[in-house]
C-alpha cells in the first residue's frame, strides 16, 4: 500500500544535486568576481555572481545556490551577515558556505564558524585550494543531501506505518465491539437467582468468552473459555467455539440434544467437551488450544452438573460465609485425542453463590509478580460477599486493579457469578 508524495519529500528530490552544481560567487569587487567565476566555470560549475549581500540573498530565494563562495569583508552586509541571514532563511535546506577572507586570527575564523561557515579560503585564491576545497564541500553535500533523502523516505515510511497503525486500530476497535456484541445480556433475572457476566480484554480484543444458554424446561446451560493466546487469532476462536454453544439457535448448540416433541433438552457436559476436544483435533486448522467450564443449572434445585477442562476451579461461596473450591482439573481442550473428561455436582442452598473465574483472575500478578491464587479470590470474596449483581463486578476489578498497581491486566479477566435465591416460597 503506497501513499502519495508528502510536499516535504518533493522538496528533497528539487534539491538534490545535479550534475552541474550551482556556485554563488559574492564580493563587492568585479574584478574578483571574474577571476574565481572564470576558474569555476573551468572546473566545469554552473555560475552565478552577486555584488552585494542583499543581491546574494535575492538570487538564493530564487534559487538556492550549492555552493557559495562569500568575501567577508562587503560595503553594507558583510560576508558574516549575509552566512548568517542565509542560515536563517533556509534552515530545512542546505548548501556549502565558504567565507573569502585575508583574516587568519583564529577567534574570527571560530566566529565564522559558529554562524554557520563551512570553510574558509585565504585571498588572493589560489586555484588548486580553491578546487580542494570545493570537491570537500561536494562531499559533504552528497552526504548530507543522502541523509536528507534517508530522513525524507524515514518520514513517509513513519507517516505509512501510522496510517496502516491507525486503521488497524479502527478495525481492532470494531472487532472489539463484535466480540463484546457475543455477550447479548451481561446481567439476568431468573425467579429463582440472579445471573452476571465478565468480560474484560487484555487488549482490544482477546481469547476469553463467557456466555449462557436455554437448556430445557427449568435448566440453564453456562459456560466459560479461555483459549490460548491473545489477539485476533484467539478472539475469531472464541467466536467460532461460541456458534457452538449458541443460546440462538439450539440447533446448531453441541450441548443441546432435541427431544421427540421438538423442545430441547442439555446432554452430559462432558460428553460435550469430548467431542469439542475432537472437533478441534480433526477438524479446525489451529494450534490454539483452549480452557472450558461447562454447567448445567437446575433453576429448581440449585443442581449444578459441571464438567471442567483445565479451568480454574468453581467457587462456591456459601450463604453462611464459608467459601468451598472443588473440581476434577482436567486437560485442556485441543491438546490430545480420545481424552475422556469428567463431570461432578455442586448444589447450591438458597442464599448460595457460584463463581466460575478465568486465570486472568487467579493468575493476577501484584507489582513482585505475586499471583493472587485461590487464597487471595477466597479473601476477595469475603470482603465482597454484601455485594450483588454486576456491582460485585466492579467490586471485584477494583480491587484486582488495586491489588495489581494497575488498570492494564496482563491476561483477560471474565468471570460468571450466580446468585442463587431458591424456589419462592408457598403463600
Amino acid at each position: 500500500m503506497g501513499l502519495p508524495d508528502t510536499e516535504f519529500t518533493q522538496q528533497v528530490r528539487d534539491a538534490e544535486p545535479q550534475d552541474r552544481l550551482q556556485v554563488l560567487v559574492v564580493d563587492d569587487s568585479r574584478f574578483q568576481r571574474r577571476i574565481l567565476s572564470a576558474s569555476l566555470k573551468g572546473l566545469g560549475y554552473d555560475v552565478t555572481e552577486a555584488a552585494s549581500g542583499s543581491e546574494a540573498m535575492a538570487i538564493s530565494r530564487r534559487r538556492l545556490p550549492d555552493i557559495v563562495l562569500s568575501d567577508w569583508m562587503m560595503p553594507g552586509m558583510s560576508g558574516l551577515e549575509f552566512c548568517r541571514a542565509f542560515r536563517d532563511l533556509f534552515e530545512d535546506q542546505y548548501a556549502y558556505f565558504i567565507i573569502l577572507t585575508s583574516k587568519s586570527d583564529k577567534k574570527e575564523i571560530a566566529q565564522g564558524l559558529d554562524i554557520g561557515a563551512d570553510d574558509f579560503l585565504t585571498k588572493p585564491v589560489n586555484g588548486h585550494e580553491l578546487r580542494a576545497r570545493i570537491n570537500a564541500g561536494k562531499r559533504v553535500l552528497r552526504m548530507q543531501r543522502q541523509l536528507t533523502r534517508t530522513n525524507a523516505l524515514m518520514r513517509d515510511t513513519v507517516e505509512e506505518l501510522q496510517y496502516l497503525y491507525d486503521a488497524l486500530d479502527r478495525d481492532l476497535l470494531e472487532a472489539k465491539k463484535l466480540q463484546q456484541s457475543l455477550l447479548r445480556d451481561r446481567h439476568r433475572i431468573f425467579d429463582t437467582g440472579e445471573l452476571s457476566l465478565l468480560l474484560r480484554s487484555s487488549g482490544h480484543v482477546g481469547g476469553d468468552l463467557v456466555g449462557y444458554f436455554p437448556a430445557g424446561d427449568g435448566k440453564l446451560g453456562l459456560f466459560a473459555i479461555d483459549v490460548s493466546g491473545h489477539g485476533i487469532s484467539s478472539a475469531l476462536m472464541t467466536a467460532r467455539l461460541a456458534g457452538y454453544l449458541s443460546s440462538t439457535a439450539p440447533d446448531q448448540n453441541v450441548a443441546l440434544r432435541r427431544l421427540e416433541n421438538g423442545t430441547f433438552a442439555p446432554r452430559p457436559p462432558k460428553d460435550v467437551i469430548e467431542e469439542l476436544n475432537d472437533l478441534v483435533l480433526n477438524e479446525m486448522e489451529t494450534e490454539h488450544y483452549f480452557t472450558l467450564m461447562l454447567l448445567v443449572l437446575d433453576l429448581e434445585t440449585g443442581v449444578v452438573t459441571v464438567s471442567q477442562a483445565g479451568h480454574p476451579h468453581p467457587i462456591v461461596h456459601r450463604r453462611d460465609g464459608s467459601v468451598e473450591q472443588q473440581g476434577t482439573g482436567g486437560f485442556p481442550v485441543g491438546l490430545l485425542l480420545g481424552i475422556a473428561f469428567e463431570q461432578f455436582e455442586i448444589t447450591l442452598a438458597p442464599g448460595d453463590r457460584l463463581l466460575i473465574l478465568s486465570d486472568g483472575v487467579t493468575e493476577c500478578p501484584d507489582p513482585n509478580g505475586t499471583f493472587l491464587e485461590e487464597d487471595g479470590i477466597r479473601a476477595l470474596m469475603q470482603e465482597l460477599h454484601e455485594i450483588k449483581g454486576p456491582s460485585f463486578f466492579s467490586a471485584l476489578t477494583e480491587a484486582l486493579e488495586h491489588f495489581a498497581d494497575t488498570q492494564d491486566f496482563p491476561d483477560d479477566v471474565s468471570a460468571i457469578l450466580f446468585d442463587y435465591t431458591g424456589p419462592a416460597s408457598p403463600a
